[in-house]
């Protein structure tokens, strides 16, 4: 897999899932079509701007309802292994701002200049924040709709189900696959450095008022009494 896409490379995804007024949802595949596939989140601020999650490139229909519904303004690239898109978004939208945990900058750097470590939107509707217990490795991003409330993480979390082929069953060996959401061994390596306090952390956040769902990175997203689904994860894979 490239580190960065040097054109506009649109892969095979899914349609635009229109969550909230101000809140949009994408999943797509991920080069030589493997059964782990990402996810894009946009966020609507209320002057009209975007905030591109792990952004992913479209076809020329839905980028063109994309822009309609904003200007993309901010893009986040989560981490180190989510900037696949994040050089050829910069091209298309050279004066939206580049944000990047602290802890992946550099890794980021590597295809596109960061401008920021946290989101400071200057709008209520979303905060973009580093995820303690990850050594600023990964952040998380909260947007307010209304009286709702959306958490989006990246790969500390995933929930994504077992699929057929040879692909599957080694990325189910790997950990990638579940029954339910869980931790996966790649993050417990690479992306958790203290796994007390990024549990602490999390089931702060599942305290949230008014917690609606969680979209991950990966997988399907959390909307079953998503509060208890975070948690349930933290005591089983990020035990104290």
């Amino acid at each position: 897999m490239p580190k960065a896409f040097e054109t506009w490379t649109v892969l095979p995804h899914g349609p635009i899932e229109k969550l909230e007024k101000n809140l949009w949802r994408v999943e797509g595949n991920l080069p030589r079509n493997p059964p782990l596939r990402r996810v894009m989140t946009v966020v609507r601020l209320t002057d009209g701007r975007l905030v591109l999650h792990n952004p992913i490139a479209l076809d020329d229909t839905e980028m063109k309802e994309l822009e309609a519904f904003g200007t993309p303004a901010f893009l986040i690239i989560p981490n180190g292994s989510h900037r696949l898109d994040a050089k050829i978004f910069k091209a298309r939208y050279p004066k939206a701002a580049v944000i990047a945990p602290a802890g992946a900058r550099h890794k980021v750097e590597e295809v596109v200049k960061v401008d920021a470590t946290e989101g400071n939107f200057g709008d209520d509707t979303a905060t973009y924040r580093s995820l303690e217990g990850t050594a600023d490795r990964e952040g998380y991003l909260l947007v307010r709709s209304g009286t709702t409330v959306t958490l989006v993480l990246n790969d500390v979390i995933m929930n994504v189900r077992k699929g057929r082929g040879f692909s599957s069953f080694v990325m189910s060996l790997l950990g990638f696959f579940g029954d339910e959401p869980k931790v996966i061994p790649f993050a417990k390596r690479l992306v958790i450095e203290d796994r007390k306090v990024a549990r602490t952390h999390l089931e702060r956040l599942a305290d949230t008022p008014n917690l609606q769902r969680v979209i991950l990175a990966h997988g399907d997203m959390l909307t079953e009494r998503p509060a208890d689904a975070i948690r349930k994860v933290t005591s089983t894979h990020l035990p104290s």
